[in-house]
């Protein structure tokens, strides 16, 4: 094997020591520390307006953001939870049913009728 570097190997080598110290005395240097800071509590803050806008934009035209989405998916979720239950009871109910062996009585429904005499229709007279 090679012991002897080539010379693209030495520069990238040295390129890269080169590196680290320029990179090492940028980041101790305050002002860049500042600058660095200051450019991203601009950039956090530019991009809470930019949100704005596009929330508003969305608005105007009712269509629905992020946010109205993960609201709907909460309710959506909440009332899956619910017919589950529901499928529980159901569940449960028809099981209770089935070991009696027993019919539910049924409601008669209500015939056109008062005290035993027939409703007459103000049309026929």
């Amino acid at each position: 094997m090679k012991d002897e570097k080539t010379l693209f190997e030495q520069l990238y080598e040295s390129g890269e020591e080169h590196f680290t110290r320029f990179t090492r005395e940028l980041v101790s240097h305050p002002s860049f520390s500042a600058a660095v800071e200051k450019a991203l509590r601009n950039a956090a803050k530019t991009k809470g307006t930019v949100d704005r806008n596009i929330n508003a934009f969305l608005g105007l035209f009712n269509i629905p953001s992020k946010a109205d989405y993960s609201k709907l998916l909460a309710k959506v979720e909440t009332l899956q939870g619910s017919l589950v239950n529901v499928n529980i009871k159901l569940d449960r109910l028809l099981a209770a049913k089935e070991k009696t062996g027993r019919t539910p009585r049924r409601r008669t429904s209500r015939s056109n009728t008062m005290g035993g005499r027939e409703k007459k229709n103000p049309r026929e007279g």
